[in-house]
């Protein structure tokens, strides 16, 4: 159990905590010949297909430039493909071939293992209780990032001569 205060603790648990998932999940992701961000792209077009380059790389808070080159990957090895927009020619929407479903399917499976993993030896009602609570803090973050406080004014110094 940690000591000392929550506030000295929370951040930088919660950061060495989504550390090492993404390292595991790394490594188990190359079972499937695939990385963890190419697995992130694949299921977040498995939710929303048809997704606009820039709206995908929005939701994953990263560089186009980056998604591009996922994407390229992902397409050469035909689990997605780019299809143009109607309305729009400069525009590329994202969806799935239907060679991607076997391994979303595999990666259903693999999900749930990284799950029952990191939630070993915790019953599953303290599992949902937790889940409530990560979703509060995330709300809570959430709200403060888009209502941010602000700074009293600050008196102005005086100079001395």
């Amino acid at each position: 159990m940690p000591r000392g205060p929550v506030d000295m603790n929370f951040l930088f648990t919660l950061g060495e905590l989504q550390r090492l998932v993404r390292l595991y999940a790394d490594k188990q992701a190359a079972r499937y010949g695939i990385t963890r961000a190419q697995w992130a792209v694949l299921a977040k077009l498995e939710r929303t297909e048809g997704l606009k380059q820039t709206e995908l790389a929005e939701q994953m808070e990263m560089q186009p430039i980056t998604l591009t080159r996922l994407i390229d990957r992902l397409c050469e090895q035909g689990w997605i493909e780019r299809r143009g927009d109607d309305t729009d020619r400069r525009v590329n929407r994202l969806f799935l071939r239907k060679a991607a479903r076997p391994l979303l399917g595999k990666l259903a499976g693999l999900r749930s293992e990284l799950t029952a993993t990191a939630l070993e030896g915790i019953n599953p009602a303290d599992a949902h209780r937790l889940l409530t609570q990560l979703e509060a803090i995330k709300e809570n973050v959430r709200h403060a990032i888009q209502n941010p406080v602000t700074e009293p004014p600050r008196k102005e110094q005086q100079r001395y001569g």
